[in-house]
């Protein structure tokens, strides 16, 4: 007699709450369908990246709200993304899943003090089956070796903590999952170093595998990004407890049926986000401050006043694209900073010797026409265009090809500090900045707190 088991995914979520209501109401119908019939049992998991602070209602509870709505599935293994591990401070992450009514699976990320993995979370989870299979779970996240330190945490690479955990279950297990926040090149390299892994379901990359993909012995599956699908695997199991036939699909969410009041559910989602975050004012200006993505900008003015006064330097450099609305007249609350700066970024501190400071400068120079307009994605970034760079205590003379810091001009064996987004390190722009450059990322605080912290300091309420 064979058996039949499906395994349910979500990923990268992002917050995009808008989908939620559709989601939930399919996997836990589709969950009840398939369990009521003979053989037949599921399994349900989300392979992180379900928590973004660019919506407001997560950016004021840290997450939890994101748990709360996870727990609305009752997941059976969810394992994290870089926004649940990078985007929330150390205590933060310790805290995002006190509620949670699901087991976390990760395995390679351990607490640099402990130099154990997380109390929230193990490294791996077995679900047998009513008919006695054993799949056993296994997650991993994008193991960012330059930013997790920063935060307290000692991510580990698939290919060294991999085999430790299969060695581990050797012999406890029928069929093996990865639960994979690694993007698909990774997983492919995955498929073709671990035999064991049956199956592969992806994320972070955000690619659809609308049919999956079949590598060696692993079936790879993937659901695209914002719950713009849900994903679906079938195996087909025999006495033996072994797969006889895989497959894969996925359901666009969009053609699934809207609810009565979910609507109303979406908005109240951002609506409570923004009352609660709109409650904390911060400070108080005269008139109003107005960006532009070309030529002068007050906010952008402001923005590298704030970014060198949180780097304790002597000049910054910051784009246009940054800054998404205006501030009116009048009182400035948190809410106002998180529509203006949804970004999941940081300010960093890059030191330089002159030269090496001058061929970074060229690097933004030439490409400052195309990046004005440039639609970036990702790497933190929240907006539309990169928008204009603008310097601050920095001029670069075009006829003469000369730098000058302060007037004075560089002098290629001094070394100079510059404040600027850590989001310029990650993108391909301006590389001296990875190969040469010395940069402290001030991973306290993101971008908008570093700038709601200047506006209090020189705006303040009772002025």
């Amino acid at each position: 007699m064979t058996e039949k088991i499906t395994i349910l995914h979500t990923n990268d979520l992002h917050s995009h709450f808008e989908n939620w209501p559709r989601i939930r109401t399919f996997i836990n119908n589709r969950r009840d369908e398939l369990n009521a019939q003979p053989n037949s049992s599921v399994i349900t998991v989300d392979l992180g990246d379900a928590v973004d602070r660019v919506h407001p209602l997560t950016e004021v509870t840290n997450g939890k709200a994101n748990v709360e709505l996870l727990n609305q599935v009752h997941y059976d293994a969810v394992t994290i993304g870089n926004n649940e591990g990078l985007t929330n401070s150390h205590e933060q992450l310790d805290e995002l899943y006190d509620d949670a009514n699901f087991d976390v699976i990760l395995g390679n990320l351990l607490d640099n003090h402990t130099k154990l993995g997380p109390s929230w979370a193990k490294p791996s989870k077995i679900v047998t089956t009513p008919q006695g299979t054993r799949v056993l779970l296994i997650g991993l996240t994008a193991p960012y070796l330059l930013t997790y330190p920063i935060l307290g945490w000692q991510p580990i690479t698939p290919d060294v903590i991999l085999p430790k955990i299969l060695a581990k279950n050797a012999g406890k297990f029928d069929i093996c999952v990865l639960l994979s926040h690694l993007g698909l090149p990774v997983d492919r390299i995955l498929a073709r170093k671990f035999p064991q892994l049956n199956v592969i379901i992806g994320a972070h990359t955000h690619h659809l595998l609308v049919h999956g993909e079949k590598i060696n012995h692993s079936l790879l599956a993937a659901a695209e990004k914002w719950g713009h699908y849900i994903g679906e695997i079938t195996l087909t199991v025999n006495d033996q407890h072994q797969i006889v036939s895989d497959s894969a699909v996925v359901i666009k969410t969009a053609t699934l049926p809207e609810q009565p009041g979910d609507a109303a559910e979406i908005a109240e989602y951002q609506e409570h986000g923004e009352k609660l975050l709109a409650r904390n004012k911060l400070a108080r200006i005269k008139a109003p401050m107005t960006t532009n993505l070309i030529g002068h900008s007050r906010l952008v003015n402001e923005g590298l006043h704030a970014i060198i006064e949180k780097a304790d330097t002597q000049a910054g450099i910051l784009s246009s694209g940054l800054f998404l609305t205006n501030l009116p007249k009048g009182i400035v609350d948190r809410n106002q900073l998180h529509q203006m700066l949804p970004h999941a970024m940081h300010v960093m501190r890059v030191t330089l010797d002159g030269y090496n400071l001058w061929r970074l400068i060229q690097e933004m120079e030439k490409n400052r026409n195309f990046l004005t307009k440039f639609p970036q994605k990702g790497m933190g970034f929240r907006g539309k265009y990169f928008g204009e760079l603008h310097y601050e205590g920095l001029r670069y003379d075009h006829d003469a090809g000369q730098l000058f810091f302060h007037e004075d001009l560089v002098s290629p064996i001094k070394t100079y500090q510059v404040a600027m987004p850590d989001h310029y390190l990650f993108i391909p722009f301006f590389p001296t900045l990875s190969i040469i450059g010395q940069n402290e990322i001030l991973y306290d605080e993101n971008l908008r707190d570093v700038f709601g912290d200047y506006m209090a300091k020189h705006y303040p309420l009772t002025q």
